[in-house]
């Protein structure tokens, strides 16, 4: 599929898009759920189109990129959640449609961002360095577990159980905290 959108071959983007529309549909959901930001049906349209055109930019330079040591999948939803975060950090005002019965205020949303974020740095204290260093960049900046591993100085394949093991910390910390 990759080959022909490369190659410009008619119709070849459209089937692109058809077979991965729900994929990057589902991480920006996703991907907006773990930060705690509910999105509208409108920037939730938004951050999809922002996924296709980056996908497209350069002549399908990402694509380009594509080495196949993993599914085309996994490497689409890498990039995707990529381009979210970082969309979502740059501009994060993505509040969706109040619910019955919910109170409006876009201040309320502002604020409790801003509070779970005190609350994530605060948290982050309770860790060592690296490991700490490791939960920021992978859940506050969205780095990749490549990047991680290259900034932290931390082979790639350590991360996902550090990033395990500092989760339970901090929830096993949470749920001690009679605060919460």
């Amino acid at each position: 599929m990759i080959e022909r959108c490369l190659a410009h071959k008619p119709h070849a983007w459209e089937d692109f898009v058809d077979r991965f529309m729900g994929l990057v549909v589902h991480v920006v959901n996703h991907t907006a759920a773990n930060r705690s930001m509910r999105l509208s049906q409108s920037d939730r349209e938004d951050l999809v189109s922002e996924v296709f055109l980056t996908l497209v930019d350069n002549d399908l330079a990402v694509l380009r990129h594509f080495r196949g040591n993993s599914s085309l999948a996994t490497y689409l939803t890498v990039v995707a959640r990529r381009i979210v975060v970082r969309t979502l950090v740059a501009a994060p005002s993505h509040v969706a449609p109040l619910a019955d019965g919910e109170i409006p205020s876009a201040a309320v949303s502002v604020e409790s961002r801003i509070e779970d974020r005190e609350e994530v740095a605060q948290m982050l204290q309770s860790l060592a360095g690296t490991e700490a260093d490791v939960v920021r960049m992978y859940h506050m900046e969205g780095k990749s577990y490549g990047e991680i591993s290259q900034a932290a100085g931390v082979p790639e394949n350590s991360i996902g159980p550090m990033l395990t093991r500092a989760r339970t910390k901090l929830r096993q910390r949470a749920a001690a905290d009679p605060s919460n």
